[in-house]
C-alpha cells in the first residue's frame, strides 16, 4: 500500500505569518507600555508647575492647559527633561512606525538610543533647550523638524528622555506623509528613505507572490498584513484612537504601495539636491595640487623594534570613502608589528579624515557608534574586579570621538567623572551634551604634562592604531595616570586568522586611517617597560562581529563607489545605475555575511580568539 503523500508546507507563507504575527503582538505590547497622561482640568494644578518648561508644537497643533500641566507633572515625577507627546488621534501608519522604532521599556535606559517621537509636540526643560542651542520662540515647525528636534534633544538628555500619550492632544487631519514629506521625515530620524522604500516594495512584492502561488496560506499572510493596523491599535483598551484607522486598514496595501513608490522617487531626487557644491569645490582644489604631499617618505626600518626586515602585508586603496590613493601596510619579520609605510603626512591625515567622523559622514558615524552600547558597557565592566563598588573617581577616555563610550559607561559607573580627549570637534560637542565633563581637543602627548597624575583610569579604545607614534601615546598615559591607576587599551589584532582569509577586504586594516597594528605580545612588553603590570587580557570578549559583513561592504564599495561623493568625478546616470545594481546584488551577500559573523562571534567567545584584543594594566606604585 502506497503511503499518503506528505503535504508540502508553504514555508514562505508560514514565515511571513509568524513575522507579521510577532510584529503585531509586539506593537500592541509596546503600545500598552507607553505612559498615558491623565485628562485633568486645568484648575486642578497650579500654573507655576509649568515654570522652566517649554512646549514646542508642529504647525496647527495646540495643547490645552490641562495637557501641558499634566505633561510637566509627569516629566517632573519621572525625572525627565525631554518628553515627546503622542497625540491621541495619531494616524495609524505613523503610530505603527513609531512602535516599530521605540521599545518603551528600554527607551529611557538606552543612553545611546536615537531620540524618537511622533513629531507633533515636544516638552523640554529650558536648560536643555539652551544647551542644545534651540530657540523655543522660533517659527512653528512641521513634523520632520519636530522629529529631528526630538532626536537632537535626546542627546542632551541621554538618560532623561521619554514619551507619553496625550489623549486630549490632537494633531488634526494631517495630510498623508508620502513622497518628499515622508522622505524628509525619515531623514530627520536618521533613516535612509531609499533603502526603506525598497524594502517596503520588496515586502509587498513578496506578499503578492505568496497570494498567487501559495493559496490559503498566502492569503492568510496577506490578510494579516491587511488587518494589522486594526489588530494592533483598534482594541477597546487602546490608548490611541487614530482618526483614519478604518481607512488605513481597508486601503492598506494600495496606500503602502503608493507611499513606497513616491518615497523611492523622492529619495532619488533628493540625492542630487543634497550635493554640497562648496565641499566638492574644496576637494577639487585640494586634488589639483596632487596627492603626493599626503604621504611621507617610506621608512626602511620598523618603528617598533628598528629591524630592517620588512615585507608588504597588504596594499589597498581607500575603500572607506573612495578617496584617491593607494596604501601599503608592511609587517616587521622580527617583531610582527604592522604599520603603514609610507605613512600619511599631517596634510594627508586632514584630507582622509575629513568628512568621515564629522561633516558629511558625521551622522552615519554617530549612528554606528550609537549601536555599540553593549561593547562600551563590556569595556567599562572590565574594571569591576579591580576597584570598589563606587568605581573610580576620574576617567579620561583618549580618542573619545563624540563621547559615546563615556555616555554609555555612566550606566556602569554613575559616580565617576568622565573626561574625553580627541583631535576633532566632536569632543567639544560631547562636553556640551554632557556626555563628558571636560573635553580636551588636541594631541594626547601635548596634554601629558598638564594632566600629570590626575586620573585613576585612562582608556584608549581603538585609538592607538590611528596614532602616528603609539609608544609616545603610552608614555603620555603613564604620565597622566596616578600611581596605582589603570590603563585600558583595545586595538585590532593583526594576528587574527581572518586577516589572512579576507586579505585586503579585512575591515580592521581600515586604510588609510590605521597606521599601526600592534601584536599583543609587543603591547605587553611596551607596557612593562613603562612600569605597568598587565592584569587582564581578553581576545574573544573584544571581538567585533563585522569581519564578513565588512568584507562585503568594502568589496561593494570597491566595485561601485558612492557616485555622489564630493571628492569624486561628477555623478553620471551610468555611475548611479551601477551603484544601484551593486547594492541590490550585495543584499543576499550581506544577509549571508551576517549569519557567518554571528557564527564567527560565537566561536570567538568560546576560543578567546577574535579580530581585536583588550588589555587592562595597572601603573605600578614606586
Amino acid at each position: 500500500m502506497t503511503p499518503p503523500p506528505i503535504p508540502r508546507v508553504p514555508w514562505t507563507s508560514v514565515v511571513l505569518l509568524a513575522a507579521l504575527g510577532a510584529g503585531t503582538v509586539r506593537a500592541g505590547r509596546r503600545l500598552r507600555a507607553v505612559p498615558v497622561l491623565p485628562v485633568a482640568p486645568a484648575e486642578a494644578t497650579g500654573v507655576p508647575r509649568a515654570a522652566g518648561w517649554r512646549l514646542l508644537t508642529a504647525r496647527g497643533v495646540e495643547a490645552d492647559a490641562a495637557t501641558l500641566l499634566a505633561a510637566c507633572a509627569h516629566a517632573e515625577r519621572e525625572g525627565l527633561r525631554v518628553l515627546d507627546l503622542v497625540p491621541g488621534d495619531l494616524a495609524a501608519e505613523r503610530a505603527l512606525g513609531l512602535l516599530r522604532l521605540v521599545d518603551p521599556a528600554r527607551y529611557r535606559r538606552d543612553r545611546l538610543g536615537e531620540g524618537r517621537g511622533a513629531g507633533f509636540a515636544v516638552l523640554a526643560a529650558e536648560e536643555v533647550l539652551a544647551r542644545a542651542g534651540v530657540d523655543p520662540d522660533g517659527p512653528p515647525s512641521g513634523p520632520a523638524e519636530l522629529l529631528a528636534l526630538t532626536r537632537r534633544l535626546k542627546e542632551y538628555a541621554a538618560g532623561a528622555t521619554g514619551l507619553a500619550i496625550a489623549p486630549a492632544l490632537s494633531c488634526g487631519p494631517q495630510p498623508e506623509a508620502t513622497g518628499p514629506a515622508r522622505a524628509a521625515e525619515l531623514r530627520a530620524q536618521g533613516l535612509p528613505p531609499g533603502a526603506l522604500a525598497a524594502a517596503q516594495l520588496a515586502g509587498l512584492a513578496l506578499l503578492a507572490g505568496v497570494v498567487v502561488r501559495q493559496g490559503r496560506w498566502g492569503a492568510a499572510a496577506a490578510g494579516l498584513y491587511w488587518l494589522q493596523p486594526y489588530l494592533a491599535l483598534g482594541g477597546p483598551r487602546s490608548p490611541l484612537r487614530p482618526a483614519d484607522l478604518a481607512r488605513a486598514t481597508a486601503a492598506r496595501p494600495v496606500r503602502s504601495l503608493g507611499a513606497a513608490l513616491r518615497t523611492a522617487a523622492a529619495a532619488r531626487r533628493g540625492r542630487g539636491e543634497e550635493a554640497d557644491s562648496g565641499r566638492a569645490a574644496a576637494y577639487r582644489a585640494d586634488l589639483a595640487a596632487g596627492t603626493g604631499r599626503f604621504l611621507e617618505v617610506r621608512r626602511p626600518d620598523c618603528p617598533w623594534c628598528g629591524s630592517g626586515r620588512l615585507a608588504v602585508r597588504v596594499r589597498v586603496p581607500d575603500l572607506l570613502q573612495g578617496k584617491p590613493g593607494r596604501f601599503a601596510l608592511e609587517r616587521c619579520e622580527d617583531c610582527g608589528h604592522v604599520f603603514q609605510n609610507p605613512r600619511l603626512s599631517p596634510e594627508g591625515l586632514e584630507f582622509y579624515y575629513r568628512d568621515f567622523y564629522d561633516g558629511r559622514g558625521g551622522e552615519g558615524a554617530g549612528t554606528v557608534f550609537g549601536r555599540l552600547g553593549a561593547a562600551y558597557r563590556g569595556r567599562a565592566e572590565m574594571l569591576r574586579a579591580q576597584v570598589d563598588a563606587a568605581g573610580p573617581e576620574s576617567w579620561l577616555d583618549v580618542g573619545t570621538g563624540h563621547g559615546h563610550f563615556c555616555n554609555a559607561a555612566r550606566e556602569v559607573w554613575p559616580q565617576t567623572r568622565f573626561d574625553g580627549l580627541d583631535m576633532g570637534d566632536g569632543v567639544l560637542g560631547a562636553e556640551r551634551r554632557g556626555w563628558v565633563e571636560t573635553g580636551y581637543q588636541g594631541q594626547f602627548p601635548e596634554y601629558a604634562s598638564k594632566l600629570a597624575g590626575r586620573y585613576e583610569v585612562v582608556s584608549m579604545y581603538h585609538y592607538l592604531e590611528h596614532t602616528r607614534d603609539p609608544l609616545a601615546e603610552l608614555d603620555a598615559a603613564a604620565a597622566v595616570l596616578a600611581p596605582g591607576g589603570f590603563l585600558a587599551v583595545e586595538v585590532p589584532d593583526p594576528e587574527s586568522r581572518m586577516a589572512d582569509l579576507l586579505g585586503g577586504a579585512w575591515l580592521p586594516w581600515f586604510q588609510p586611517q590605521h597606521q599601526h597594528l600592534v601584536p599583543a605580545v609587543n603591547l605587553r612588553e611596551a607596557l612593562a617597560d613603562r612600569g605597568f603590570t598587565v592584569l587582564v587580557e581578553e581576545h574573544g570578549a573584544a571581538h567585533q562581529g563585522n569581519d564578513f559583513f565588512g568584507a562585503v561592504a568594502l568589496t561593494a564599495a570597491r566595485l561601485a563607489p558612492d557616485p555622489d561623493r564630493p571628492w569624486g568625478p561628477p555623478a553620471t546616470p551610468r555611475a548611479r545605475a551601477l551603484a544601484g545594481l551593486v547594492r541590490v546584488a550585495a543584499l543576499p551577500c550581506f544577509a549571508g555575511a551576517a549569519v557567518l559573523d554571528a557564527v564567527r562571534s560565537a566561536a570567538a567567545r568560546v576560543t578567546d580568539g577574535g579580530n581585536a584584543y583588550r588589555i587592562l594594566a595597572r601603573k605600578d606604585v614606586r
